[in-house]
């Protein structure tokens, strides 16, 4: 099952569920690229992990609904409301419905990104 591709696209099959995975090998970097893998996806929300090689970010976006990000290796600077912060391997921050948002590239890292979609807010 191979749900890996570049510039942030990806396939939607699910992780194989009933079976325990080591979350930080489920995905790996890829040069010069930002890779996405689904875990799970669902209408009420979805989980994704994410690799971003050295030099990869996102660009600026906004949501209708609270994103919760949690880095599990490396750092990675995410900005939002043009408010900077710093996180490191297990720690996570929740970016607000509706709020501005981007990745700026600082160094190799990976992160869980988990949406519930509750509704509009």
């Amino acid at each position: 099952m191979d749900n890996e591709h570049n510039g942030g696209k990806q396939e939607f099959a699910e992780l194989e569920k009933s079976k325990s995975h080591i979350i930080v090998e489920i995905i790996e970097y890829m040069a010069n690229a930002v890779v996405i893998k689904t875990i799970i996806r669902k209408s009420t929300g979805n989980i994704s992990i994410m690799s971003f090689d050295s030099g990869e970010g996102l660009t600026e976006k906004t949501s209708p609904f609270d994103t919760f990000a949690q880095i599990i290796e490396g750092k990675a600077e995410i900005v939002i409301d043009r408010v900077s912060h710093n996180l490191e391997s297990g720690q996570g921050i929740i970016i607000p419905a509706h709020a501005p948002n981007f990745i700026q590239p600082n160094g190799r890292f990976k992160m869980i990104l988990t949406i519930i979609k509750s509704g509009y807010e």
